[in-house]
Protein backbone atom coordinates (compact mmCIF):
# COMPACT_ATOMS: atom_id res chain seq x y z
CA UNK A 1 0.00 0.00 0.00
CA UNK A 2 1.62 3.27 -0.86
CA UNK A 3 0.95 6.42 1.38
CA UNK A 4 1.85 9.83 1.07
CA UNK A 5 0.00 11.90 4.36
CA UNK A 6 2.51 15.30 4.79
CA UNK A 7 0.68 17.70 1.61
CA UNK A 8 -0.37 20.95 1.04
CA UNK A 9 -2.58 23.33 -0.72
CA UNK A 10 -2.61 27.32 -2.23
CA UNK A 11 -4.22 28.35 0.93
CA UNK A 12 -0.74 28.26 2.69
CA UNK A 13 0.02 30.78 -0.19
CA UNK A 14 3.57 29.26 -1.30
CA UNK A 15 2.14 26.18 -2.89
CA UNK A 16 0.24 25.56 -6.91
CA UNK A 17 -2.52 23.80 -7.81
CA UNK A 18 -5.48 22.55 -7.28
CA UNK A 19 -6.33 20.23 -4.75
CA UNK A 20 -7.96 18.17 -6.83
CA UNK A 21 -4.92 18.27 -9.37
CA UNK A 22 -2.93 16.96 -6.76
CA UNK A 23 -5.36 13.96 -5.86
CA UNK A 24 -5.32 13.06 -9.73
CA UNK A 25 -1.86 13.10 -9.74
CA UNK A 26 -1.89 10.58 -6.89
CA UNK A 27 -4.11 8.33 -8.11
CA UNK A 28 -2.17 8.38 -11.74
CA UNK A 29 0.94 7.28 -9.49
CA UNK A 30 -1.00 4.37 -7.91
CA UNK A 31 -1.37 6.66 -4.15
CA UNK A 32 -3.76 4.36 -2.07
CA UNK A 33 -4.09 6.84 0.94
CA UNK A 34 -3.61 10.71 0.35
CA UNK A 35 -3.51 13.69 3.39
CA UNK A 36 -3.71 16.89 3.30
CA UNK A 37 -1.97 18.70 5.95
CA UNK A 38 -2.43 21.90 5.23
CA UNK A 39 -0.21 24.86 7.21
CA UNK A 40 -2.47 25.11 10.51
CA UNK A 41 -2.92 28.66 11.36
CA UNK A 42 -1.24 30.32 13.49
CA UNK A 43 -0.68 34.43 14.68
CA UNK A 44 2.77 34.21 13.65
CA UNK A 45 4.77 34.02 10.20
CA UNK A 46 0.60 34.57 9.09
CA UNK A 47 1.76 34.74 5.66
CA UNK A 48 3.01 31.11 5.30
CA UNK A 49 -0.10 29.38 6.37
CA UNK A 50 -3.57 28.77 6.21
CA UNK A 51 -5.87 31.76 8.39
CA UNK A 52 -8.16 30.70 11.58
CA UNK A 53 -11.11 31.83 9.42
CA UNK A 54 -10.09 29.33 7.16
CA UNK A 55 -10.42 26.14 8.30
CA UNK A 56 -13.67 25.28 8.05
CA UNK A 57 -13.59 25.94 4.46
CA UNK A 58 -10.22 23.77 4.13
CA UNK A 59 -11.21 20.76 6.24
CA UNK A 60 -15.08 21.11 3.91
CA UNK A 61 -13.15 21.08 0.96
CA UNK A 62 -11.07 17.72 1.83
CA UNK A 63 -14.10 16.04 3.17
CA UNK A 64 -15.98 17.63 -0.37
CA UNK A 65 -13.24 15.08 -2.27
CA UNK A 66 -13.02 12.38 -0.04
CA UNK A 67 -16.45 11.71 -1.39
CA UNK A 68 -16.19 12.42 -4.88
CA UNK A 69 -12.85 10.36 -4.76
CA UNK A 70 -14.22 7.44 -2.57
CA UNK A 71 -13.67 4.56 -4.92
CA UNK A 72 -10.67 5.65 -6.43
CA UNK A 73 -8.32 6.92 -3.82
CA UNK A 74 -9.06 6.97 0.14
CA UNK A 75 -7.84 11.02 1.26
CA UNK A 76 -7.34 11.84 4.68
CA UNK A 77 -7.23 15.53 6.33
CA UNK A 78 -4.65 16.62 8.83
CA UNK A 79 -2.85 19.71 9.40
CA UNK A 80 0.76 20.42 9.93
CA UNK A 81 1.04 22.70 13.03
CA UNK A 82 4.47 24.61 13.78
CA UNK A 83 5.56 24.01 17.17
CA UNK A 84 6.51 27.62 18.77
CA UNK A 85 6.29 27.88 21.97
CA UNK A 86 3.06 30.72 23.43
CA UNK A 87 1.90 30.09 19.73
CA UNK A 88 0.08 26.66 19.96
CA UNK A 89 -3.57 27.37 19.49
CA UNK A 90 -6.87 25.11 20.97
CA UNK A 91 -8.70 25.80 18.18
CA UNK A 92 -5.59 23.78 16.20
CA UNK A 93 -4.97 21.29 18.65
CA UNK A 94 -8.99 20.45 18.92
CA UNK A 95 -9.56 20.41 15.05
CA UNK A 96 -11.53 17.54 14.34
CA UNK A 97 -9.22 15.54 11.44
CA UNK A 98 -7.32 12.70 11.21
CA UNK A 99 -3.95 13.42 12.16
CA UNK A 100 -1.59 16.63 13.09
CA UNK A 101 1.82 16.60 12.31
CA UNK A 102 4.35 18.29 14.61
CA UNK A 103 7.19 20.03 12.98
CA UNK A 104 10.05 22.53 14.21
CA UNK A 105 10.74 25.64 11.66
CA UNK A 106 11.66 27.84 13.84
CA UNK A 107 14.17 28.34 16.90
CA UNK A 108 13.10 31.76 18.51
CA UNK A 109 11.75 33.90 15.77
CA UNK A 110 14.47 32.32 13.35
CA UNK A 111 12.92 30.51 10.49
CA UNK A 112 15.97 28.16 10.15
CA UNK A 113 14.92 26.72 6.62
CA UNK A 114 14.54 29.63 4.80
CA UNK A 115 16.88 30.64 2.30
CA UNK A 116 16.28 34.42 3.35
CA UNK A 117 17.92 33.91 7.24
CA UNK A 118 21.03 31.25 5.94
CA UNK A 119 23.35 34.24 7.39
CA UNK A 120 21.95 33.49 11.25
CA UNK A 121 24.27 30.27 10.96
CA UNK A 122 27.25 32.06 10.73
CA UNK A 123 26.73 33.80 14.22
CA UNK A 124 26.03 30.65 16.38
CA UNK A 125 27.69 27.82 17.39
CA UNK A 126 26.82 25.19 14.48
CA UNK A 127 26.28 22.30 17.51
CA UNK A 128 24.46 24.81 19.62
CA UNK A 129 22.31 25.23 16.89
CA UNK A 130 21.34 21.28 16.46
CA UNK A 131 20.93 20.91 20.04
CA UNK A 132 18.29 24.13 19.88
CA UNK A 133 16.51 22.21 17.45
CA UNK A 134 16.19 19.16 19.13
CA UNK A 135 15.22 20.03 21.88
CA UNK A 136 12.66 21.95 20.63
CA UNK A 137 11.69 18.58 19.21
CA UNK A 138 11.44 16.79 22.57
CA UNK A 139 9.21 19.19 23.89
CA UNK A 140 7.21 19.04 20.99
CA UNK A 141 7.08 15.83 21.83
CA UNK A 142 5.96 15.50 24.81
CA UNK A 143 3.27 17.65 24.64
CA UNK A 144 1.23 15.00 23.42
CA UNK A 145 -1.03 17.00 20.80
CA UNK A 146 0.40 15.72 17.63
CA UNK A 147 0.48 11.79 15.77
CA UNK A 148 3.66 12.86 13.97
CA UNK A 149 6.75 14.33 14.08
CA UNK A 150 7.49 16.15 10.78
CA UNK A 151 10.38 16.26 8.73
CA UNK A 152 12.66 15.15 11.96
CA UNK A 153 16.32 16.41 11.13
CA UNK A 154 14.76 19.43 8.60
CA UNK A 155 17.42 21.49 10.78
CA UNK A 156 19.84 19.96 8.19
CA UNK A 157 18.43 21.74 4.91
CA UNK A 158 21.20 23.92 4.20
CA UNK A 159 24.10 21.21 4.92
CA UNK A 160 24.89 23.28 7.89
CA UNK A 161 26.32 19.76 9.86
CA UNK A 162 27.48 19.59 13.17
CA UNK A 163 30.93 18.66 14.55
CA UNK A 164 29.15 16.10 17.20
CA UNK A 165 27.94 12.56 16.25
CA UNK A 166 24.18 14.02 15.03
CA UNK A 167 22.95 10.26 17.00
CA UNK A 168 24.24 12.15 20.31
CA UNK A 169 21.85 14.89 19.74
CA UNK A 170 19.01 13.29 18.27
CA UNK A 171 18.88 10.63 20.54
CA UNK A 172 17.16 12.14 23.59
CA UNK A 173 14.59 13.05 21.08
CA UNK A 174 14.00 9.69 19.58
CA UNK A 175 13.32 8.29 23.35
CA UNK A 176 11.01 11.12 23.64
CA UNK A 177 9.31 9.92 20.17
CA UNK A 178 9.41 6.30 21.36
CA UNK A 179 7.61 7.20 25.19
CA UNK A 180 4.90 9.62 23.51
CA UNK A 181 4.29 6.46 20.87
CA UNK A 182 4.39 8.97 18.27
CA UNK A 183 4.90 8.39 14.26
CA UNK A 184 7.86 9.45 12.17
CA UNK A 185 7.14 10.49 8.21
CA UNK A 186 10.21 9.82 5.50
CA UNK A 187 10.17 12.73 3.99
CA UNK A 188 11.16 13.06 0.46
CA UNK A 189 11.21 16.67 0.30
CA UNK A 190 14.78 16.65 1.70
CA UNK A 191 15.70 14.99 -1.59
CA UNK A 192 14.53 18.83 -3.58
CA UNK A 193 16.47 20.70 -1.04
CA UNK A 194 20.49 21.08 -0.57
CA UNK A 195 21.25 18.73 1.96
CA UNK A 196 20.03 16.37 -0.93
CA UNK A 197 18.88 13.37 1.68
CA UNK A 198 15.54 11.90 3.06
CA UNK A 199 13.97 13.61 5.92
CA UNK A 200 15.48 11.63 8.18
CA UNK A 201 18.61 10.60 7.45
CA UNK A 202 19.67 6.93 7.09
CA UNK A 203 22.01 7.30 10.82
CA UNK A 204 18.59 8.47 12.38
CA UNK A 205 16.59 6.46 11.02
CA UNK A 206 18.44 3.59 11.86
CA UNK A 207 18.10 4.47 15.74
CA UNK A 208 14.32 4.83 15.41
CA UNK A 209 14.40 0.90 13.83
CA UNK A 210 16.44 -0.20 17.13
CA UNK A 211 13.73 2.03 19.16
CA UNK A 212 10.66 0.13 17.41
CA UNK A 213 9.32 3.93 16.38
CA UNK A 214 6.92 3.32 13.77
CA UNK A 215 7.12 5.02 10.11
CA UNK A 216 4.99 6.49 7.54
CA UNK A 217 5.80 8.29 4.10
CA UNK A 218 5.43 11.88 3.08
CA UNK A 219 6.51 14.09 -0.24
CA UNK A 220 5.19 17.27 0.90
CA UNK A 221 4.16 18.15 -1.90
CA UNK A 222 3.74 22.14 -2.64
CA UNK A 223 3.22 21.29 -6.60
CA UNK A 224 1.80 18.33 -8.72
CA UNK A 225 4.85 17.35 -9.75
CA UNK A 226 6.37 16.92 -5.73
CA UNK A 227 3.23 14.19 -4.94
CA UNK A 228 5.08 11.17 -4.73
CA UNK A 229 8.27 12.06 -5.24
CA UNK A 230 10.81 9.61 -5.19
CA UNK A 231 8.56 6.72 -3.32
CA UNK A 232 10.39 3.99 -4.77
CA UNK A 233 13.71 5.65 -3.42
CA UNK A 234 12.53 6.59 -0.35
CA UNK A 235 10.61 3.06 0.36
CA UNK A 236 13.42 1.12 -0.58
CA UNK A 237 15.34 3.23 2.15
CA UNK A 238 12.85 2.12 5.12
CA UNK A 239 13.30 -1.39 3.89
CA UNK A 240 16.99 -1.54 3.69
CA UNK A 241 16.69 -0.57 7.77
CA UNK A 242 13.98 -3.52 8.38
CA UNK A 243 10.97 -1.68 7.79
CA UNK A 244 8.04 -3.06 6.38
CA UNK A 245 5.02 -1.50 7.57
CA UNK A 246 3.74 2.11 7.70
CA UNK A 247 1.41 3.93 9.57
CA UNK A 248 -1.74 5.57 7.97
CA UNK A 249 -4.65 7.42 10.13
CA UNK A 250 -8.34 7.92 10.66
CA UNK A 251 -9.89 9.83 13.56
CA UNK A 252 -6.39 10.26 15.06
CA UNK A 253 -6.55 6.26 15.28
CA UNK A 254 -3.50 4.99 13.47
CA UNK A 255 -3.48 1.25 10.87
CA UNK A 256 0.11 -0.32 9.93
CA UNK A 257 -0.56 -1.12 6.45
CA UNK A 258 2.25 -3.06 4.87
CA UNK A 259 4.38 -1.14 2.16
Amino acid sequence: MRIDLHNHTTRCNHAKGSMRSYIERAIKLGIDIYGFSEHAPMDFDKEYRLRFDEMKDYENDVKYLQKEYQDRIKIVLGYEVDYLKGYIDKRVIDAKVDYLIGSVHFLGRWGFDNPEFNDEYSKRNIDDIWQEYFSNIEAMVKTGYFDIVGHLDLIKVFNFLPKRDIRSIATPALKAIKKANMVIELNSAGLRKPCKEVYPSQLLLEVAYELDIPITFSSDAHAIGQVGFKYDEVTKLAKKIGYSKAVTFEQRQRELVTF
